[in-house]
């Protein structure tokens, strides 16, 4: 998927954009924020898909929102869609982001590096004394 498409992408809440603290609130994930921030100023849609509901998935949305993460939908596929029993509660997306992913959760950083195809900052060897006589 070539990145200047615009994409859906549904974020899980507890062990994707926050530790897994659950019922209570864990601490952000390491870039979380600046990955999602980045992700919609590129024009991407957001969705929080997360298994919380009532006042647990309000204070979710709320962290997210003082944040300034301001999610496209909450589990649902487009803001005006109400949840009824009738339809499955699979939303459509085009990517899933969850800790529950075959192999885990990689990271935020990964996770831009993958969605974008651009290779990892090679750091700069750190300069000490044995480093001088290379």
């Amino acid at each position: 998927m070539n990145f200047s498409d615009t994409l859906i992408i549904a974020v899980d809440f507890d062990g994707t954009i926050v530790e897994d603290a659950y019922p209570k609130i864990g601490k952000p994930m390491l870039f979380a924020f600046e990955t999602l921030k980045k992700l919609q100023a590129e024009g991407h849609r957001l969705i929080l898909w997360t298994y919380r509901c009532n006042d647990k998935l309000d204070e979710a949305v709320k962290f997210c929102k003082e944040n300034d993460i301001h999610f496209y939908a909450v589990n649902s596929s487009f803001p005006e869609e109400e949840y009824t029993s009738e339809v499955s509660r699979k939303i459509n997306a085009d990517l899933f982001i969850d800790d529950r992913n075959i192999g885990g959760f990689y990271g935020w950083g990964e996770i831009y590096q993958l969605l974008t195809n651009s290779a990892p900052p090679i750091p700069e060897k750190k300069k000490g004394f044995f480093n001088l006589f290379k």
